[in-house]
């Protein structure tokens, strides 16, 4: 017994060093950690934080410290113990990227025609591949850096088309956050009305609902509401549907769909705040049979050098043939 406690005592502790790359620079040094010791559980990466056997830049670290590039980082123990095999995992099945639309790419950002009916992230009721599935498919090898999976940066609704943004690098992503925050990203909808615009341009300021507001919270505080800002611009219309270009102040949910609603001129094909006699009719006469919003173009500061750059998905062939049976110009 006393032999087997001094070999036991005699193994000799290694140190692991890490340093902290631009990539991984302003991620919380748990987070960081996490994705390299990723066999090592969450509990026990805690309390090796909190028992000092890890240190950034010979100092004691906080879990919730945030990194910078050139940090070195140092973890006290075995690489049997904290870089083994991870546990072996499902292979996922093939995802088809045949029908995946580039619009641009660079080594920094990628932009993406999503199509109707495409869920651009995996969630409830969600069945099959997502778009984030198609453009990591797509990427391969080169979806992951720096421990970073290439990701959209912002959410566009499943049945709307159009631009998407994805960020290749964390540094880009970090960047796409602070941009949309600021409200520095220009977005350009198309959108078909129901009946005629009361005049050729507007502004929608109607505050809306917080969307993701749990019932406990309603039940609390009341309906928390929230500022929200449409512009409407009129390129065609009959007497029965308007053809719109929407931009929008602000981010909320399912905005240009609920303030068009909310004035009495709901979106073709919107199932939820739609109507649905005029859904109906659309599908019977125009051809109708998805939701006509489109994520036209998007304007915004590339995430590397800052120039200005515009990234537009030409209107979809099945909308095109809705506005020529409607009787409006798709190329106004």
């Amino acid at each position: 017994m006393l032999l087997y406690l001094c070999a036991q005592r005699c193994v000799p502790i290694k140190m692991i060093e890490f340093t902290v790359d631009a990539d991984s620079a302003g991620m919380r040094l748990d987070k960081f950690l996490r994705k390299k010791l990723e066999r090592v559980p969450v509990s026990h990466l805690f309390k090796m934080i909190r028992t000092k056997r890890v240190r950034v830049n010979a100092q004691r670290a906080y879990p919730h410290q945030a990194l910078q590039a050139g940090d070195a980082i140092v973890v006290r123990g075995t690489e049997e113990q904290l870089l083994g095999p991870p546990a072996p995992r499902n292979r996922a099945p093939a995802v088809d990227v045949s029908g995946l639309k580039v619009l641009m790419e660079d080594g920094w950002m990628m932009a993406v025609d999503k199509p109707s009916g495409l869920a651009v992230h995996a969630g409830s009721g969600i069945a099959g591949p997502t778009l984030v599935d198609q453009v990591r498919a797509y990427l391969g090898v080169h979806a992951i850096r720096n421990d970073f999976v290439a990701s959209p940066a912002h959410r566009l609704d499943r049945d709307t088309s159009g631009v998407v943004l994805v960020a290749k690098r964390r540094p880009a992503m970090v960047r796409f956050t602070a941009l949309f925050t600021q409200g520095r990203v220009g977005k350009r909808y198309i959108a078909l009305a129901k009946g005629k615009m009361p005049r050729l341009r507007g502004i929608i300021d109607v505050p809306l609902s917080e969307h993701q507001q749990t019932a406990a919270s309603k039940a609390l505080h009341g309906v928390k509401m929230q500022p929200a800002i449409t512009r409407y611009r009129v390129l065609s219309q009959t007497k029965d549907a308007s053809f719109l270009e929407c931009q929008i102040e602000t981010g909320r949910t399912h905005q240009i769909r609920r303030h068009l609603a909310a004035v009495g001129h709901p979106v073709a094909g919107d199932r939820r705040y739609g109507d649905f006699s005029f859904n109906r009719e659309a599908k019977a006469r125009w051809g109708l049979r998805r939701l006509f919003l489109h994520a036209q173009q998007i304007e915004f500061p590339h995430p590397e050098h800052g120039a200005n750059v515009c990234v537009s998905a030409e209107l979809p062939a099945e909308l095109k043939d809705v506005m020529k049976r409607a009787g409006l110009k798709s190329d106004a």
